[in-house]
């Protein structure tokens, strides 16, 4: 048999390139194949090297809610790119997206810009420990905030993929400052929040690394009242749901604001940004305005702040409810796709997970109990028929603006022919 494109530039990485990717996930190992790799893509579509197009839900893991290639952010990118790619100085596109960035989120009025979500969660966890004095940090099974040494314990996304409880190499005096409860479970927190002085409780406000689980009523509600009573900071980390669940991220849409806002994926368009925003007072402990260090050579990259502005600039009203349009109309024919498969899906506007269980998961290990290797035998049927699902089930799927309803229905026709499959 005459090996494909793909097969042959995954034995090459392989060679030069841990597990042949760069960041694990990529590897499609969870699911049971080799990985794909992509040619190009234009608005809701992929094309592997081979020739093979495919409905994308993946989207680059959440930055394209506009779709691959928007003439309008490939244009600002191009634009920029003509001007230089990298000046180690300020520019007008930095402070142009700070005040979009202030203006969509009401609990920031100041943001540092970063290289990735990863560095935005160390930032903000340094402003924390800085403004409470304190060392220790709350977080939740099964959430996922960047590869940071001391917040891989029992973290969703690539290491629920991989089965990894966390990750060797973090030092036992770093992995000692986290401490990690059950999501949804409010006497846990309760206990924990008396037991310990935490300088934060880190929060995804939309957890979507384990799948999208939502926080059940008064549950976020409970966070913010703890970290008031205790003097902690609520950190929400609004990487993924920022931008995309609603204009001002998912504290708009249930009220509950944090002291800092971790964001990331969509505020840079495609292009590696992240940004930690929040309350005056605590933005300007960093340094130079106060004596927090945190630095970065192509932190504000000219060519990535212009992909975001771009981007931002494409969501009004009107592209929210399209995506809410596009994400209901997904998740119910999914669902009745399944004719009566056991399975749960669970969405918020521009985000679905379909879980491979009866009835919806409540925390990390609802999650980890679902029929994975079913899930992977589906996602390679849906590969088959045209159709690029997370490679994960603990990744959600990402409904953007490109994807029509043809795309949709060709989504919907494909997965009822995989639960066939799987029930025949």
């Amino acid at each position: 048999m005459t090996e494909t494109r793909s097969a042959e530039l995954y034995r090459r990485a392989l060679e030069v390139m841990p597990g042949g990717v760069n960041s694990p996930v990529r590897a499609m190992r969870a699911i049971g194949r080799d990985p794909l790799f992509i040619a190009h893509g234009h608005g809701a579509q992929l094309q592997d090297v081979d020739g093979n197009r495919y409905v994308d839900w993946v989207c680059s893991w959440g930055p394209l809610i506009a779709g691959h290639a928007h003439p309008a952010v490939v244009e600002a990118i191009s634009a920029a790119a003509a001007r230089g790619t990298s000046f180690g100085a300020p520019t007008e596109g930095e402070v142009q997206l700070a005040y979009e960035l202030v203006d969509r989120m009401e609990a920031v009025e100041m943001v540092r810009l970063t290289s990735s979500g990863t560095e935005a969660t160390m930032t903000a966890l340094r402003i924390a420990r800085a403004a409470t004095g304190r060392e220790t940090v709350l977080k939740f099974a099964g959430a996922y905030h960047g590869h940071v040494d001391g917040l891989l314990a029992q973290a969703g996304s690539g290491l629920a993929t991989n089965a990894l409880p966390s990750s060797p190499g973090v030092p036992a005096a770093v992995a000692a400052h986290t401490v990690v409860v059950d999501w949804n479970d409010p006497d846990a927190l309760m206990q924990a929040t008396e037991r310990h002085d935490f300088a934060a409780i880190l929060a995804e406000p939309v957890p979507a690394n384990m799948g999208l689980v939502p926080a059940q009523a008064g549950f976020l509600e409970l966070l913010r009242q703890r970290a008031d009573a205790t003097g902690a900071l609520l950190v929400l980390d609004e990487v993924i749901s920022g931008f995309r669940v609603a204009r001002g991220g998912a504290q708009q849409r249930t009220g509950v604001l944090g002291d800092l806002v971790v964001m990331g994926k969509i505020v840079g368009g495609g292009l590696p940004l992240g940004a930690v925003g929040g309350r005056r007072e605590l933005m300007e402990l960093l340094a130079p305005a106060g004596a927090v260090y945190q630095a970065g050579t192509l932190s504000g990259n000219p060519l990535a702040t212009a992909a975001g502005l771009a981007t931002l600039g494409l969501l009004d009203d009107d592209a929210y409810r399209r995506l809410d349009a596009t994400t209901q109309t997904l998740a119910a024919g999914l669902q009745i796709a399944a004719a009566g498969y056991p399975i749960h899906v669970e969405s918020l506007p521009g985000l679905v997970t379909v879980f491979f269980r009866e009835g919806a998961p409540h925390n990390f290990a609802d999650c980890q109990a679902c029929d994975t290797e079913t899930y992977g035998s589906w996602c390679r049927q849906l590969l088959k028929a045209g159709v690029y699902a997370p490679p994960s089930q603990f990744e959600a799927w990402f409904p953007s603006l490109a994807h029509t309803q043809a795309d949709v229905e060709h989504t919907l026709a494909a997965a009822q022919q995989a639960f066939a499959s799987l029930s025949g």
